[in-house]
């Protein structure tokens, strides 16, 4: 073999030896990370819908605590600020209206759920489901939402959480994720006001009558209480807003 025959096959034993280098490199790399475990199916990993749930268990906690924090804050001020009453009602207009105080009275409950598992169509000539059409989505919660309040609710909570001016009803797949925590279905909607009203608006919205089509075809849930009397709790977490501007509420 001539001298210009080991010069062109020199440089491939080479990259050869270099490969089988990476290669073992890597092998003792993912050995020590994974300390003698399998990394792809060690369960003490954390998945990230166990990462949103911790969170989600955290928010909440930081709200209660936000919440006893405030309501002494409130109570101190109260106390010492010297207000008049027509000042003290202005301001409990003002929080009523911001969803910050708790309201009583006549409501209604609507519950929406995914469709049992394995659903099939249930009337004749209605095509066989696709997975979407068997949970609940976004724009369903927020059908029932907006209906709610066309229909006069003085406020309305969703899952436990009063809304506010700020809130935003938010799904990702079948998840609902509202100020910071994460609910599964099924998802409770309460609005309080005129019942019948409440429920004539939900009647009357085209969005739910659309929704109605799927609880019929394919057993979607569609649940509504009445309640003569039921408290909502005033929202107590935090407002992200920087600039506000309280609107002229008529005495």
């Amino acid at each position: 073999m001539s001298n210009s025959d080991h010069s062109h096959r020199r440089p491939v034993r080479l990259l050869t030896l270099a490969v089988f280098a990476l290669a073992g490199l890597i092998f003792v790399t993912s050995f020590n990370t994974s300390k003698g475990t399998n990394i792809r199916t060690d369960d003490s990993l954390l998945k990230l819908s166990d990462l949103i749930h911790e969170r989600s268990q955290k928010n909440a906690g930081l709200e209660d605590s936000t919440g006893a924090v405030r309501r002494e804050v409130d109570a101190l001020a109260q106390r010492d600020n010297g207000s008049t009453l027509a000042e003290d009602a202005r301001l409990k207009a003002l929080e009523n209206a911001a969803g910050t105080a708790p309201i009583t009275g006549s409501a209604v409950t609507v519950t929406l759920n995914d469709a049992p598992p394995g659903a099939k169509a249930r009337i004749p000539n209605v095509p066989e489901p696709q997975p979407n059409d068997l949970v609940i989505h976004q724009q369903d919660l927020q059908a029932v939402v907006n209906a709610l309040w066309q229909g006069g609710a003085r406020g309305i909570r969703v899952m436990d959480q009063r809304l506010i001016s700020t809130s935003a009803v938010r799904c990702v797949g079948n998840t609902l994720i509202l100020q910071g925590r994460v609910y599964s279905p099924p998802y409770k909607v309460t609005a309080v006001g005129d019942t019948g009203d409440l429920k004539q608006a939900l009647a009357d919205s085209p969005a739910i009558q659309n929704y109605q089509l799927y609880v019929n075809a394919y057993g979607l849930g569609w649940k509504v209480d009445d309640h003569k009397r039921l408290t909502l709790d005033g929202y107590s977490g935090t407002v992200d807003l920087h600039h506000a501007k309280p609107v002229e509420i008529s005495s």
